[in-house]
């Protein structure tokens, strides 16, 4: 469950894995490894980083999407959204 970053996954862990994946990736957007317009990994790629499943990675993308951190372009991937203000 690590992708070489140090990243992991508690599966036992009370905060669901999802939810938990979406942290990381909050925490990445914030230390600017994603920069706005860029594009975060996709499902697949979260998948294989995180050993999942896809419905998994579709709801950690989704509340990053929710929160405004993320945009998604169909067919295309989701994106960082640039900060508002």
């Amino acid at each position: 469950m690590a992708d070489g970053r140090g990243d992991r996954i508690d599966p036992i862990a009370p905060v669901p894995p999802y939810r938990q994946i979406a942290q990381i990736i909050r925490r990445r957007i914030g230390a600017g490894e994603y920069r706005p317009d860029t594009r975060i990994p996709t499902e697949s790629e979260i998948v294989g980083e995180f050993e999942v499943a896809r419905s998994t990675a579709r709801r950690a993308v989704a509340v990053l999407r929710e929160e405004g951190l993320v945009y998604t372009v169909p067919n295309r991937g989701s994106y960082v959204s640039r900060p508002s203000g």
